[in-house]
């Protein structure tokens, strides 16, 4: 039923003006406009992202939306040219190196934006690298 429908993210920011910097600056995303409803939106990769304003921002602890790359680690290099900070962890069942980890058939690497929505990049493993 909903095969064709378009998709909006929705990212909760408790101040839009840091967090358009952000989106814009240091992820480059063009600014697609304000919606008279406080949301400004982004198309992204087919898809929109919207930020909404929520003062109290957000608890999620999640990663609320996940960029597909061709490359990982230039796009890892890129972001943090730009002032991009990646997480590192190293739990049973998920350890970086390099800021990545290998989830089954993709490679994943997080970072959170100034709101503290945790955003991630991923890049799919070749069939047969997945094994």
């Amino acid at each position: 039923m909903l095969t064709h429908a378009s998709v909006t993210t929705m990212l909760p920011v408790i101040d839009m003006a840091r967090a358009r910097a952000f989106y814009e600056g240091s992820l480059g995303l063009q600014p697609g406009g304000l919606k008279p409803d406080g949301k400004f939106v982004y198309a992204v990769g087919g898809s929109t992202l919207a930020l909404f304003p929520k003062p109290e921002g957000t608890k999620a602890d999640h990663t609320a939306i996940s960029f597909q790359v061709a490359d990982i680690a230039a796009s890892i290099a890129e972001l943090q040219r730009a002032g991009v900070a990646f997480e590192s962890y190293d739990f049973p069942g998920l350890k970086t190196i390099d800021h990545v980890c290998v989830l089954g058939s993709e490679k994943a690497a997080w970072f959170k934006d100034t709101e503290g929505n945790y955003l991630c990049l991923h890049e799919d493993l070749a069939p047969d690298a997945a094994r």
